[in-house]
């Protein structure tokens, strides 16, 4: 029992490392969908968060000292931003189909970060750097504390302050915020940059504290992940809290068990690597029952649609 207990203690920082930026998009993933405005596309701009932050920390790791790890996570979110414009751009201003959208910025994601990683570094993938982000207060990631402060900023806005106020009404039925005076364009659109902003940090944090390099298989899926995190929460600051929670500690679950549990060796290590996947899978059949996504998810806003 003694050994049980101190291992599930050990697993706890690693198990938080991977929550951390699971949670951190996923709270990026509601606010834009908290808007109306459904963003699929999570997983391309943690892959070029992941990609500038990465990039950003060995170009500087000698020349600016320890600043180069808070440069890398600057560069990350503004990155991740500015690209989910183009997001944005074509669901809100184009009113074009949001899933299509998403899904082309994931595929664009994948080959202009192989393109910059060929031009800065003649190979696919950044050169590896001599130190990530370093574990600080009892064993836990700076990250940790990251996405606890952010998760509790955007539960402060959206409950107590009249911005998340609009922003919950754009989501529910804005031709009726329109009717208010409130510009529901501009809301979706800040929605939509701050999703790719968190979207881009989540992908720095991955990179600065799981690897040593960004490569293209980097994310591997962790913004699918935080999108369902997303639905599993039930579009609530505590409910994706909690998924993010249960889909992390799967992740970090099939990392030991590939390790150090001698039971399981006759399965391949591809099967733990799947594990968590299939968990978010069954997670989601089990709990779809009912659709709580804000009723206006998905829908191009249209001034003459009453």
């Amino acid at each position: 029992m003694i050994d049980v207990l101190k291992t599930i203690l050990n697993m706890v920082p690693s198990t938080l490392m991977i929550v951390a930026p699971i949670l951190i998009a996923a709270t990026g993933g509601m606010i834009c969908e908290r808007s109306g405005v459904v963003n699929i596309a999570l997983e391309g701009l943690m892959t070029i968060g992941a990609m500038a932050a990465a990039t950003t920390h060995v170009l500087l790791e000698q020349s600016a000292g320890g600043l180069s790890i808070p440069l890398a996570l600057f560069a990350a979110a503004i990155v991740g931003c500015l690209f989910s414009l183009i997001h944005a751009f074509a669901s809100i201003t184009l009113r074009a189909d949001q899933v299509i959208s998403g899904t082309g910025i994931n595929l664009l994601a994948n080959g202009i970060t192989v393109f910059f990683c060929q031009i800065i570094f003649q190979q696919k993938r950044t050169l590896p750097y001599r130190m990530g982000m370093q574990s600080s207060l009892g064993g836990l990631y700076p990250t940790v504390w990251v996405a606890v402060i952010i998760l509790f900023i955007t539960w402060f806005m959206l409950y107590k302050r009249p911005w998340g106020f609009r922003l919950r009404a754009c989501g529910e039925h804005p031709q009726a915020l329109a009717s208010a005076g409130v510009d529901v364009i501009r809301i979706r659109y800040i929605a939509v940059l701050i999703s790719g902003a968190l979207a881009g940090l989540a992908g720095a944090c991955i990179v600065l504290t799981q690897t040593t390099e960004f490569a293209v298989n980097t994310i591997n899926g962790k913004g699918f992940i935080a999108l369902a995190a997303v639905s599993f929460g039930r579009w609530l600051p505590l409910g994706i809290l909690g998924s993010s929670f249960l889909f992390g500690t799967a992740s970090a679950l099939a990392v030991y068990i590939v390790g150090n549990v001698d039971t399981f060796k006759f399965l391949t290590a591809d099967f733990f690597s799947a594990l968590p996947y299939l968990i978010t899978l069954i997670t989601l059949v089990i709990f779809s029952g009912k659709d709580y996504a804000p009723r206006s998810s998905g829908q191009p806003y249209d001034k003459g649609k009453s």
